[in-house]
């Protein structure tokens, strides 16, 4: 293990210095379509390469104001894209820590079955590949080595077979004529005798604690399908780092953001089949949308522990191959959405090849309450009813306007003018002072709707066809609530979603980026799960607003709407953002931003303290859909 032991992987007693990685690329001449980790190194690099001078731009402007903290906010972290760093740095593992996790006794004695499928490997990559599992600090392994290679790379076989006859846990078996990737790949597994199995591809390599890590999960999470965050890099430095999110359906169903490394247990592979041909280029993502599926425990290791080599010049850079992987991968979604029985169409992201959206089939068209709590400013009222009226597609829907409190005379007049409308009515909450739980409550009362659509009155709708998309996903079962795409009129995001724990309890993220940008791992233009989203714009199904208890009283004027998100996540729901159903929002224009008053200090200190006593564990844990990586 001499290339191991230089960049610290294993104990030396001499620091040479690091041979250099190569840069010799793999052509993969042997497969059918571009092997997985291919697939996600060129969506990785192309989705953070786009526009860059503009965030590089926007980045100095920032920092000029002062505004840029990367430990407080999610929007610099999320769009920190370049990145160069030492590999000898990032695999690095002291002597001490090797020494401990050598010598941890786990409670259970589990063999790891690493497969790595080969085709025409070259040499200095298969080496590497095979040290890094060499040097794991979990021993109970097995490495198996299935050769697809063509004639004229014989060396691969001379190279696994002088390792195995090394150590007994490496097993090397060379495939006879042509196979795709799925049929190498099931070859490999095919030989595995552990009772877990981890796809390693053959030109990346592994952290030495990566089996070390999977373990961790496996004894003391109870985790039958395991996922590490992951890293690429290219001639001896890291340039990118892929932080995860823990598992998330609807993340997964916009693109395989679970990738490498992953750790199944056989049981899932002997209840879901192997890898199947007819998804070759989007194979490993049609094995995590099953195994996941059906898993017991998906558990997401949030350290990196994959390392993805950059491969510029293969395969998937030819148009053929990228048009089979996104219809390739158009089929393993479509797929496992029937098998779900739900009925929708999968298409590709224009402009983001191996991202996607589902669009779900409305299985009703259930009346829509929209509830507009208002208090004077008629001139916002106006434009918010005037932007619905005049550009929803949407049919069944009500407005219920709960009056609170107003004063001018224009604003009952206005009132009277909307008498027109049989689907509007005004209601009049005459409570004392605002509690916006209390009058978002109160116009539920007086809804009808199955569906409930709490609206901001300073929202200006830009997506005709909002209520569809926000309604196609709170009609699932497995949904219970869902958030929109904000903008401020200057074109910056004003909500993609909130995280917790960001700017100390819970945070906007991407906040004032422009909004046609990408964002990280195409942040911005992707439906994915969030912990919670703004109350502005939301949906949520009238059965689990009162399953939940509706808004919580107690949160009169802050946090009432991530409280509300938090319960529903509690009660087994999921939250979902969507980039479709887009609006403008001039965030609490109608009442102003806080003041400096002490009563509004305060308020605000109240509902803080409250907040973090009833959700203490949840921020002590922290937000499932934000790494938290991103806060180092």
């Amino acid at each position: 293990m001499m290339f191991f032991s230089r960049i610290g992987l294993v104990p030396s007693k001499r620091d040479k210095k690091m041979p250099s990685l190569g840069t010799i690329e793999p052509t993969q001449a042997g497969f059918d379509s571009s092997p997985p980790n291919e697939v996600l190194s060129w969506m990785l690099v192309n989705v953070m390469r786009r526009n860059r001078w503009l965030y590089r731009i926007a980045a100095f402007l920032r920092s000029i104001k002062g505004i840029r903290d990367k430990k407080r906010s999610g929007t610099s972290a999320l769009n920190e894209r370049s990145h160069r760093s030492p590999l000898k740095t990032e695999i690095k593992l002291t002597k001490h820590k090797r020494i401990s996790q050598e010598n941890t006794v786990f409670p259970q004695k589990i063999t790891i079955s690493v497969i790595a499928p080969l085709c025409d490997t070259p040499e200095q990559f298969l080496v590497e590949m095979i040290e890094s599992v060499m040097a794991q600090t979990y021993s109970h392994w097995e490495l198996c080595l299935a050769d697809g290679s063509g004639a004229d790379h014989e060396y691969a076989g001379h190279i696994c077979k002088k390792y195995a006859e090394k150590d007994g846990r490496i097993k090397y078996c060379k495939i006879e004529g042509d196979s795709d990737i799925s049929a190498i790949s099931n070859t490999a597994m095919a030989m595995s005798g552990g009772e877990y199995i981890g796809i390693l591809d053959h030109v990346d390599v592994l952290h030495p604690s990566a089996l070390y890590e999977v373990m961790k999960a496996i004894c003391y999470k109870n985790a039958d399908f395991i996922y590490t965050d992951e890293a690429i890099f290219s001639n001896a430095y890291v340039t990118l780092k892929h932080y995860k999110s823990d598992y998330a359906i609807d993340t997964l169903y916009s693109y395989n953001y679970i990738g490498h490394f992953m750790v199944f247990s056989k049981k899932l592979a002997d209840k879901a089949g192997i890898f199947r041909s007819e998804f070759n280029g989007s194979h490993e993502y049609d094995l995590v949308l099953r195994y996941t599926g059906i898993a017991s425990n998906v558990y997401h290791i949030q350290k990196l522990m994959y390392f993805r080599r950059s491969n510029n010049n293969t395969v998937v850079s030819d148009v053929n191959n990228k048009s089979r992987i996104v219809t390739t991968g158009k089929k393993a979604i479509r797929e496992h959405l029937i098998t779900r029985g739900i009925s929708a169409w999968v298409e590709n992201i224009y402009g983001l090849p191996g991202f996607y959206r589902v669009i779900y089939e409305l299985t009703e068209k259930p009346l829509v309450s929209i509830i507009i709590p208002n208090k004077d400013n008629v001139f916002m009222l106006q434009n918010c009813i005037s932007f619905i009226i005049g550009r929803t597609t949407y049919e069944n829907y009500e407005i219920i306007i709960v009056e609170n409190n107003s004063t001018n005379n224009v604003t009952f007049s206005y009132y009277d003018e909307l008498k027109r409308y049989p689907n509007i009515s005004v209601v009049y909450w005459e409570g004392e002072g605002f509690n916006y739980s209390e009058i978002c409550n109160f116009g539920v009362q007086h809804a009808n709707g199955k569906q409930l659509l709490f609206l901001n009155n300073d929202i200006l709708i830009i997506a005709p066809n909002w209520i569809e998309e926000m309604l196609m996903y709170s009609q699932r079962d497995d949904v219970g609530i869902v958030g929109s795409k904000l903008h401020f009129l200057n074109g910056t995001i004003q909500h993609a979603g909130v995280v917790l724990g960001l700017g100390g309890i819970a945070g906007h993220v991407c906040l004032g980026e422009p909004h046609h940008e990408t964002g990280f791992m195409a942040k911005l233009q992707i439906v994915q799960n969030m912990s919670a989203v703004t109350a502005a714009c939301m949906m949520i199904r009238r059965s689990v607003f009162e399953e939940v208890g509706l808004f919580s009283p107690e949160f009169c004027d802050s946090f009432n709407d991530i409280d509300l998100c938090l319960k529903v996540r509690s009660a087994g729901y999921l939250i979902v953002w969507t980039p479709y159903a887009t609006a403008y929002h001039f965030e609490s224009k109608s009442r102003g931003y806080y003041s400096t008053s002490g009563k509004k200090r305060r308020l605000l200190a109240h509902e803080t303290d409250l907040f973090c006593k009833k959700w203490d564990k949840e921020l002590a844990d922290g937000d499932p859909y934000y790494n938290p990586n991103f806060f180092i």
